[in-house]
């Protein structure tokens, strides 16, 4: 085979994969998705370059992308920096007020709009909000409780400023659904009295998608997707699935909580959610815009 005959090959590969992608661009056309970005892929220059890249192209055939983020190990990174102790509970951070200021603008400021920026340069238009911006996530703090195995006493844990979403304005939604306007939002939340929650990033993406009603549910991890006890990927599964996975231990750890909030989110009309491997290059585009997809469906 010539040179010239490979690079005509190249092409038609090319032209075939467009061609393959037409049915799932006309059927996700005005469809809303929710989309949760951390992990990895937040810290690789060239992961998160390609993730603000195919948001944009999701942009451009219709779809209208909604960005939730995360930001942990920067919040961690900061905490650290500025000699402010931090501690976890059950995967939460505990937050005080002088933490819960930090979060604030660690995740409203500094990361929201490196987000926002990488859009921007890949040809979108990004517009940066929290949860706090129109009264968007109204929270309220997180309550947990601990039972003691000795005395069977269950012991309030104070958790500080963390919350959970009670409600959900959409209006700002509702006001960029027919523009070029992709939205970038951070957890936060605040509460009936003005105060400042901090919010786990899959519970305030799940509620949003709930709220709106969404397409899908994409939730970026570190992980393939749900495996099963001989560590295969499954592809696609059902929440009566998930719960028995729940019950016999094949689904533990932090991957109990994702899966949860994406079982609330398809119980609040969400269509399906899918939990993907961020760092797959290109992995938002090889879930909607292919046959096979990637990861883990939940319908």
């Amino acid at each position: 085979m010539t040179e010239e005959s490979k690079i005509d090959q190249a092409l038609l590969v090319e032209a075939q994969t467009l061609s393959d992608a037409l049915p799932y661009m006309r059927e996700f056309s005005g469809e809303t998705f929710i989309i949760k970005f951390g992990g990895s892929a937040m810290g690789d220059p060239e992961l998160f370059k390609q993730f603000a890249r195919d948001v944009v192209l999701m942009k451009q055939v219709g779809i209208n992308p909604i960005i939730v983020h995360g930001g942990g190990p920067q919040i961690g990174a900061m905490l650290e920096k500025l000699r402010i102790k931090s501690e976890f509970i059950d995967g939460l951070r505990v937050t005080d007020k002088e933490t819960v200021d930090v979060v604030e603008m660690v995740l409203s400021g500094t990361i929201n709009k490196q987000i926002v920026t990488a859009i921007n340069e890949a040809g979108g238009v990004a517009i940066g909000l929290s949860g706090k911006d129109g009264s968007m996530i109204e929270a309220q703090k997180v309550r947990k409780t601990k039972r003691n195995n000795d005395s069977n006493i269950e012991k309030i844990l104070d958790l500080g400023f963390v919350g959970e979403p009670i409600s959900i304005n959409p209006i700002l939604f509702v006001m960029f659904e027919d523009t070029d306007i992709i939205p970038v939002i951070a957890p936060i939340g605040v509460g009936k009295d003005g105060q400042t929650y901090n919010i786990n990033a899959d519970t305030a993406a799940g509620a949003l998608a709930a709220a709106l009603a969404a397409k899908k549910l994409i939730m970026l991890t570190d992980v393939p997707g749900v495996l099963s006890k001989d560590k295969e990927l499954i592809s696609q599964i059902s929440i009566d699935e998930v719960k028995s996975l729940f019950k016999d231990g094949t689904i533990s750890g932090g991957m109990i909580p994702k899966v949860q909030t994406c079982i609330d989110a398809i119980n609040g009309n969400v269509e399906a959610a899918h939990i993907l491997d961020g760092r797959t290059p290109h992995v938002l585009l090889l879930e909607i815009f292919t046959k096979h997809g990637t990861g883990t469906m939940i319908v």
